[in-house]
């Protein structure tokens, strides 16, 4: 099944809608990284991340890691581990995934430019919990804590989130 997001800020699972927060940069088709923007297209779920302090294994189709404190993600274009994970303190710019907000308790990367990276694409698309005003992210799709619970226990690694 896939999740299928409008610029109006709503997303489609099956017969379930749902409110979600997209990119402060609005939705792009040529997304670079830094712009905050939540990019146009069709992308794999690739995993589950999740904090293991404050969530129990979610039930999911995907692939389930525990994050760990020194977990990042890579967000410099010139280095060679941009848009990968990495452990921290890194020597490039990274971005925590161990957030103390809560908004990456529950993370599902994304399939975008990661196959293959291509440096200042962007970085970091993932679906996550979504600030309880539904805030805008810096790229991301995300929701409530309890719609992505229902997204999860669906997703399987066929799943994608589509962008539109």
């Amino acid at each position: 099944m896939d999740l299928i997001v409008s610029r109006t800020g709503e997303a489609q699972w099956g017969d379930k809608t749902f409110r979600c927060a997209l990119g402060r940069g609005g939705i792009s088709t040529d997304k670079k990284e830094g712009d905050g923007a939540t990019p146009v297209g069709a992308f794999p779920m690739r995993e589950l991340l999740y904090r293991p302090d404050r969530e129990a294994e979610p039930q999911a189709g995907l692939t389930a890691t525990p994050l760990e404190a020194d977990d990042g993600w890579c967000d410099a274009p010139d280095d060679p581990a941009y848009n990968r994970p990495v452990l921290l303190p890194y020597p490039a710019s990274a971005e925590t995934l161990w957030r103390e907000d809560g908004l990456y308790d529950l993370i599902v990367p994304l399939g975008y430019n990661d196959d293959p990276v291509v440096a200042g694409a962007g970085s970091a698309i993932f679906l996550h919990v979504a600030k309880p005003d539904y805030a805008p992210t810096e790229g991301c799709v995300a929701l409530s804590r309890a719609d992505m619970h229902t997204v999860l226990k669906n997703a399987d690694p066929s799943s994608r989130v589509i962008i539109r």
